[in-house]
């Protein structure tokens, strides 16, 4: 029998619900977090880098995180129509957007009652770092089996391009924003595997493409400079169930890989099929994971986004507490 212990007065104590959204975890903090003050979640994005790191860095490294971890924190919304704000936190810091945060936090905050909304569709109206998102959840009884959402804008940066990646050679290249900047790769032409089996040279290979695109291609989003930097290296390749469309395997922040199949790099992929005309307004494409676990994407409507011809794509998936 273990006894009825309490930490001391004086010990912070955060509180946490652990879940994952396609096999990605997402440790959702519930209470003790310091209060964020900000008029935007990018504002509170900063705040938290330049005051809290230490406490981003206790959640997610280890002894009660790992390599991989990833978190979000709840904040009140910073719109008038807005039902929560969230910002998102891994291994090497606070990011801009993720969709396998959006899906798994409406399910948390469904199936706890967090949020109280009725009915078989709810629908949560989320404030990000990088702009509203709309998460449209799909109800069994009393409980979340999917969560759709809208996405911020998305377009294409910048197509048909090549690099030199030291110990490589050329690397040809689309550059996407989903939420975050991402660099897109053939797998093939890297030579590696979108498997578990092929972790470490995913990793690697990742991170020298990351390094090499950032050094020669400026990044700029049209409206936020906290926007402006590339967040991760997304390898696409053939899916192992003929009745996908793609795989991704994504390796982003200090060398983390994605375990999902990543719902901001799902959206920036959205936009760049839909600039190729390889994919039409409301065709739905499955893009598998490193586990074989998928989201769904779609394109649901054309916008116009700065001087970016834009998509609001929808990403579909499941979460589990």
């Amino acid at each position: 029998m273990v006894p009825d212990w309490q930490p001391p007065n004086g010990w912070q104590c955060i509180t946490t619900i652990e879940a994952h959204t396609a096999g990605e975890p997402l440790r959702v903090l519930t209470g003790g977090f310091p209060e964020l003050p900000g008029d935007t979640i990018l504002a509170k994005r900063r705040y938290a880098r330049e005051n809290f790191d230490h406490l981003r860095t206790a959640l997610m490294w280890e002894p009660r995180g790992h390599a991989d971890m990833y978190g979000c924190i709840v904040t009140e919304p910073v719109t008038a129509d807005g039902d929560l704000g969230v910002l998102f936190l891994h291994n090497e810091g606070f990011s801009t957007m993720c969709g396998h945060g959006i899906i798994g936090l409406a399910k948390v905050a469904l199936d706890t009652g967090m949020i109280e909304k009725p009915g078989a569709r709810p629908v949560i109206k989320m404030d990000t770092p990088a702009g509203r998102v709309t998460a449209f959840a799909q109800r069994e009884g009393s409980t979340v089996s999917s969560v759709s959402f809208h996405n911020v804008p998305s377009f294409v940066y910048a197509l048909d391009q090549v690099v030199d990646v030291p110990g490589i050679g050329p690397v040809h290249y689309d550059v996407a924003f989903g939420g975050a900047f991402y660099a897109f790769c053939r797998a093939e032409e890297l030579g590696v595997e979108l498997t578990p089996s092929d972790y470490g040279k995913l990793i690697d290979v990742g991170v020298r493409v990351k390094k090499s695109v950032m050094s020669s291609l400026p990044l700029a989003h049209p409206f936020e400079e906290d926007l402006g930097f590339l967040y991760g290296t997304i390898f696409v390749g053939e899916a192992q169930d003929p009745a996908h469309h793609s795989r991704n395997v994504c390796v982003f922040a200090d060398g983390e890989v994605d375990r999902c199949p990543t719902g901001t790099g799902v959206s920036a992929r959205a936009a760049i099929h839909f600039a190729r005309e390889e994919l039409r307004q409301g065709e739905p494409f499955t893009v598998e994971s490193i586990l074989g676990t998928t989201f769904t994407g779609k394109v649901v409507d054309e916008v116009q986004f700065g001087p970016h011809s834009a998509v609001i794509p929808e990403v579909t998936g499941s979460a589990h507490i």
